[in-house]
């Protein structure tokens, strides 16, 4: 097992990979985790629970690894997604659907505090691998099912994934110029919110096994997340029949918002949703004439004037290069940011401060910056122990601990549930 540890960078909670350094002991050291789902959202609530002390023990199929180690750029062979998803993890292969592998997670299970998992709604059951079997072999288990749609419904039963949580969720209907056509995120948005909210659903259920002694089953599907963040929309269409459309970078609940050009061809992004840094955005271009007019004192009124407040606002920015731009809005305290593309990222002053992208030391792939854990804590931070490990790196060690004999390793492998 890597022994990599943290230690302080300065700021509070903030971590940085060291080696042969003590560390605090993590809030969640002790609890056991076996990610048995794939690609992103049940893996990512994996990683974030394993970020904070969790054991987790990865498992895979023996010839069918997860595909998010192949899903975007490689180095060397290596896919450098799965260096981020796969942090912190333990990684076994297991061939569920075959006795001995059955067996092996049983047995698994009984040591386990959380199984999370993506397959398809009766996929375990037809392995004698659902609820009654697992929670008999532990009933203070936590089972975590993730699924596109849920464990029941007419859609229950469909392949599942984040595409179709944006477009079944109402996102990608609001998303787009108004002209255009709906628009995806360029990336696993609804995986993403997913997996975070997958992550607080385990602490949930862990919190009320505190009190009742007693395992249970999470039932997260990937279209109701996304569903929350996107805010009132349901409420005022039952309560007005209101049906948000598509409004480019405006926001119809506040103006001027949106995305501005500068003189030297750069980008900036203003937010006005505060009424007083409306004011002062419009005191700082020259219309503070504008703050008088009734509709100026709410946000909805300032939204139906946009092209007004627009031209204005873009109308100055456009005179001016980006950086007098931000140290004007700066010193005025309104609200500005440059459009940072992920070079800009990597060196933004602020991420750096709160060591945002933090560097690690990997085996196969040398030193590594990523995203650093989701928050700091004062007391008990969290670290990223190691990046992503090799299929199957840890199966020996992991299925010796439980107890497993060489033999019995050799008539798994023989019999190809390993």
């Amino acid at each position: 097992m890597n022994t990599e540890s943290t230690e302080s960078t300065g700021n509070i909670g903030s971590t940085r990979t060291m080696t042969d350094t003590p560390m605090t002991t993590p809030p969640l050291t002790g609890l056991r985790v076996l990610d048995l789902a794939t690609l992103f959202a049940g893996p990512l609530a994996a990683t974030l629970l394993g970020d904070f002390g969790a054991e987790v023990v990865k498992i895979e199929h023996p010839a069918k690894p997860d595909p998010s180690r192949g899903h975007g750029p490689s180095k060397d062979g290596v896919g450098l997604w799965w260096k981020l998803l796969g942090r912190n993890k333990r990684t076994i292969t297991l061939d569920l659907s075959k006795p001995g592998g059955r067996d092996t997670l049983l047995r698994l299970a009984a040591t386990a505090d959380v199984i999370i998992e993506n397959f398809r709604p009766g996929t375990l059951e037809k392995w004698d691998l659902g609820w009654d079997e697992l929670s008999a072999a532990n009933p203070r288990l936590i089972l975590t099912r993730v699924t596109g749609f849920g464990q029941f419904g007419p859609y229950a039963h469909r392949p599942g994934f984040g595409t179709l949580a944006e477009a079944l969720s109402g996102f990608a209907a609001i998303t787009g110029e108004p002209d255009a056509p709906p628009t995806l995120p360029p990336f696993g948005l609804a995986d993403s919110i997913a997996g975070l909210a997958t992550a607080y659903a385990v602490m949930t259920a862990l919190t009320a096994r505190d009190r009742t002694g007693e395992g249970q089953v999470v039932d997260m599907a990937i279209i109701e997340p996304i569903l929350t963040v996107l805010g009132p929309q349901p409420l005022w269409y039952d309560q007005l029949g209101h049906v948000q459309p598509r409004t480019g970078n405006r926001s119809v609940n506040n103006a001027p918002r949106g995305t501005y050009r500068t003189a030297d061809g750069s980008w900036v992004a203003v937010s006005t949703s505060a009424q007083s840094i409306a004011e002062r955005v419009l005191r700082l271009v020259g219309r503070p004439e504008l703050i008088d007019e009734p509709w100026f004192a709410t946000g909805e009124g300032r939204a139906g004037h946009a092209d007004l407040l627009d031209e204005a606002v873009g109308g100055w920015i456009a005179e001016r290069p980006r950086d007098e731009v931000l140290a004007a809005f700066e010193k005025a305290e309104a609200a500005v940011a440059p459009i940072q593309d992920v070079r800009d990222v990597m060196t933004d002053p602020q991420y750096a401060a709160l060591d945002t992208i933090t560097t690690i030391d990997d085996p196969e792939l040398g030193p590594l910056r990523m995203q650093n854990v989701l928050f700091r804590l004062s007391a008990t931070p969290g670290a990223i122990r190691w990046a992503g490990r090799p299929h199957g790196a840890d199966t020996d060690e992991v299925l010796t601990d439980l107890g497993l004999t060489p033999a019995e390793l050799t008539a798994l492998r023989a019999a190809g549930a390993v």
